[in-house]
């Protein structure tokens, strides 16, 4: 078991997070490895989708308004696939933040705003170590304009971003909570994921989700994630949720996908297990990354919320748009 013994625990009885004879972390519900004969059974097997997702060149619309920084309002604003600019309590955090395009995503949309647009960053939230997720070179730029932000992961996590040049580093494990600044309260909760960024450290840091508070405000940030009890679970113990962000995208071919990302179906039940208020779909749109045609994800999410099956309200922002809460 690993636990970060400076910070509190919300679940009774827990020692920390599990790992395996190799001490590689493990998720509660479903063990997860990645077989590289599964990753060549999808790249070399059928691909239904293929042409439909050739012929598809919608693209999520962009918009470049940063009015947000000079504001004092508390706000969330979708940066594209999983990244966010928030702020609460006059605290402004980034998500997960990937300001550039790299070689390692094909990138279908640009980026809106580089750092330097983006004000003073106080704190810095990074779920887990994928690359979509964890950039060096956005994170190396953000770490030299923010000299003191602090940055909130995972456990296992800080010798990476330390090698990036920044130490004012805080590593959660699951069901841990941590209150940096202004009342800001954060907790990382469990998720069903996975994490590698080389060949040889699967599993080596910890994945999760945060649960951010502020200002009377409960937020939900839910990374990348399979379907499980955990969202029922959040539930209880965080029954007055306002906003949840969740993964719609990167969910075909299911067989494949289904134990790491949700399908848009999927994130609707995690959405109404959750209970929570409102939720923003993310993780689609911006990025290359599964099978599935681009506008397939937010097609679904709209066909379900005409249905009736979402229970509270869906806010679809463009990419750069502000939603002020």
């Amino acid at each position: 078991m690993i636990i970060n013994p400076a910070l509190n625990i919300i679940r009774h009885h827990w020692a920390g997070n599990p790992v395996d004879k190799k001490g590689r972390f493990v998720n509660l519900e479903f063990p997860h490895i990645p077989r590289f004969k599964d990753v060549w059974r999808w790249q070399t097997g059928p691909r239904p989708n293929k042409l439909n997702k050739k012929q598809d060149k919608w693209v999520p619309a962009l918009v470049q308004n940063n009015a947000f920084v000079k504001s004092e309002d508390d706000c969330i604003v979708w940066l594209g696939h999983a990244w966010f600019f928030m702020r609460l309590a006059g605290v402004n955090m980034l998500i997960d933040p990937v300001l550039f395009p790299n070689r390692f995503l094909k990138q279908r949309v640009l980026n809106p705003y580089p750092p330097h647009q983006l004000g003073p960053i106080d704190l810095i939230l990074i779920s887990h170590d994928h690359r979509d997720h964890c950039d060096e070179k956005s994170l190396r730029r953000l770490m030299k304009l923010n000299p003191t932000a602090t940055i909130v992961c995972g456990l296992n996590m800080g010798r990476l971003l330390r090698r990036w040049g920044h130490n004012h580093i805080i590593e959660m494990g699951w069901y841990q909570q941590f209150s940096p600044i202004n009342g800001i309260e954060l907790t990382y909760m469990p998720t069903r994921h996975w994490s590698r960024r080389l060949f040889r450290d699967t599993n080596h840091r910890l994945w999760g989700s945060f649960m951010i508070k502020g200002n009377d405000k409960h937020i939900y940030f839910g990374s990348d994630s399979g379907f499980g009890s955990h969202y029922k679970e959040l539930s209880s113990y965080f029954p007055e949720i306002d906003y949840a962000m969740l993964g719609i995208g990167a969910f075909m071919p299911e067989w494949f996908m289904s134990p790491v990302h949700t399908s848009p179906t999927e994130a609707v039940q995690a959405f109404n297990d959750t209970g929570a208020k409102c939720m923003i779909p993310m993780h689609y749109g911006m990025l290359d990354l599964s099978d599935e045609p681009a506008s397939l994800p937010l097609k679904i999410i709209r066909e379900l919320e005409e249905k009736g099956e979402i229970n509270g309200k869906l806010l679809v922002p463009d990419i750069g748009d502000t939603i002020w809460i």
